[in-house]
């Protein structure tokens, strides 16, 4: 089993967004990652535990779809 530190692009790949969103998780959401000098790194398994918890879900207030909704 191979057990790297993933990249942003890496990371944003695997999970099928884009860079900009997984650096607003980061800063919004907890997003598990280390900074290593100017770059950011993923472990995947860190990142499968955030999102299983419902962390990377879209929040009902504020979000697109609820203002669609009001």
């Amino acid at each position: 089993m191979e057990d790297r530190w993933l990249s942003v692009d890496e990371i944003a790949a695997y999970l099928g967004v884009k860079r900009d969103t997984i650096y607003k998780w980061i800063d919004e959401r907890s997003l598990p990652a280390h900074r290593l000098g100017r770059l950011w790194k993923f472990k995947k398994e860190h990142v499968d535990d955030w999102v299983l918890k419902g962390n990377a879900a879209e929040r009902d207030r504020g979000s697109k779809r609820a203002r669609k909704r009001g």
